[in-house]
């Protein structure tokens, strides 16, 4: 009968071989079979709404390949402004449970419609809701996005500081739309009013911090002949130490614009009266200008706004109603001793 010895060196052998048997017989009972791919799409890169209405940002999501059982995921949606800078969290949500933030507390919620549906729905749309926003899902380590950028529709209209031509810093841009009902425009605005017939020749300050101007016909003091129809652009600027103008957007128009004027015309703080004595407020040019696009208004008398200009709006161009062009036509910013009629608004809910 032959006696096995075993030497150190066939043990340690031994010892080895049992834990790759061991290791492999777990690997094969633990394994969870080929790997599965998240993927998370938009059916649309770009939504257009209004002010006060409510959107549907797509997004959906899925696995390959497909899973037998549903996995509870984490789904993100967050916003950069168009001014730029860090993202803002819009929502978070695991399986039936969602937390808004901010701004956008008690406006947003997922549809969740079917399996893998992440759409963000959004309500009483506000003029800043505009930006990119990113629809970000995650599964354990793995997460993927996609983004969709929100543009609101409406009209873009230039302006500038009562003393005249470039005096607005970018934050006196932004606080000069605001007072005047409205929001700094975004490029894509600026463009499509471009579009739309928009012809201005004065740079103004735009919400991603550019100066740019948009040119349907081609002059001298606009850069010239030889160049073509387009928006013209001075890049980014200093934002305090630089002055220009603004482009301001509007959106919906909740309420009525209307012309007022008694038996006679009226200083500015006689016309500021005389609204308050209707039930309304003096118009400001936001209003103006949304009432122009919106509801077509047109009236060829010249009336006080609440920033101290005097304007009128013209849809139906005729004589004796300035350019041949539709329009608001400006008369700038006159003594308030003044005398002219008044454009008062009065809200939907008074």
């Amino acid at each position: 009968m032959k006696i096995f010895t075993f030497t150190k060196r066939k043990i340690w052998s031994c010892r080895y071989l049992y834990v790759m048997i061991v290791f492999y017989c777990l690997s094969c009972v633990l394994s969870p079979g080929p790997s599965v791919e998240l993927h998370v799409d938009s059916a649309q890169t770009m939504v257009f709404a209004s002010s006060g209405g409510n959107a549907t940002l797509p997004c959906r999501f899925w696995f390959e390949p497909e899973l037998s059982l549903a996995r509870e995921v984490r789904i993100k949606w967050s916003r950069t402004s168009a001014a730029g800078g860090p993202e803002d969290d819009v929502l978070v949500a695991i399986g039936n449970r969602s937390r808004s933030f901010g701004n956008f507390r008690g406006r947003v919620h997922l549809r969740q419609d079917s399996a893998g549906d992440a759409a963000l729905i959004m309500t009483e749309l506000q003029l800043n809701d505009t930006g990119r926003y990113r629809c970000e899902v995650v599964d354990g380590l793995e997460d993927r996005n996609s983004a969709v950028h929100l543009e609101l529709r409406g009209v873009v209209f230039p302006y500038q500081h009562p003393r005249g031509r470039y005096h607005l810093s970018f934050v006196g841009a932004q606080q000069a739309c605001e007072e005047q009902d409205a929001t700094l425009a975004t490029f894509t605005q600026l463009f499509q009013s471009w579009k739309e017939g928009l012809n201005w020749c004065n740079a103004g300050w735009l919400a991603d911090g550019t100066v740019q101007y948009p040119i349907t016909r081609p002059r001298e003091p606009c850069g010239g002949h030889g160049l073509g129809p387009g928006v013209r652009t001075y890049g980014r600027r200093h934002q305090h130490m630089h002055r220009y103008d603004v482009f301001c957007f509007s959106s919906s128009l909740r309420g009525t614009v209307y012309f007022l004027q008694p038996s006679q015309k009226m200083n500015l703080t006689e016309a500021r009266r005389t609204c308050q004595e209707d039930g309304a407020h003096i118009a400001k040019v936001g209003q103006l200008y949304a009432a122009w696009k919106f509801r077509s208004l047109d009236h060829c008398d010249a009336g006080w706004l609440a920033d101290g200009s005097v304007r009128y709006p013209i849809t139906r161009p005729r004589t004796n109603c300035g350019d041949s062009e539709p329009g608001v036509r400006s008369f700038g910013f006159p003594p308030p001793q003044h005398k002219h009629g008044v454009y008062c608004y009065k809200a939907e809910d008074q």
